[in-house]
């Protein structure tokens, strides 16, 4: 179901209708209908097509991990989605927010949790 959410994301993120992305990638509006609800499978190359006309990689259209390794201990690592790299690029530029997040984490999750309630 990834592949789908992913896909009516990109699609959404360039403005376009079902129809449009078909016509770009040269398939119907059915087809990306059925792509988008998880009722039918791109095939490779549909895949390679879409992520080149998205301007993104195809792991990340089928939701893989990425793999970062800790710079400070190469034998340490852990699995995170685009999203998550996405949000820590993002939370680094706030340097304060950063810096709270780092000194207590579990309080300021606590904090974010609140404030979502």
């Amino acid at each position: 179901m990834i592949l789908g959410k992913r896909i009516k994301e990109q699609r959404k993120l360039m403005g376009l209708t079902q129809k449009e992305l078909g016509e770009i990638i040269n398939v119907t509006k059915v087809s990306i209908c059925c792509y988008e609800k998880g009722t039918r499978t791109p095939t490779l190359e549909t895949l390679k097509v879409l992520a080149e006309t998205f301007n993104v990689d195809v792991n990340y259209l089928l939701g893989n991990d990425s793999y970062q390794i800790a710079e400070e201990n190469s034998k340490y690592g852990t699995f995170f989605s685009k999203e998550e790299i996405v949000f820590i690029k993002e939370l680094r530029k706030n340097r304060i927010l950063h810096e709270r997040l780092i000194d207590n984490p579990k309080r300021f999750v606590e904090l974010i949790n609140k404030k979502v309630k």
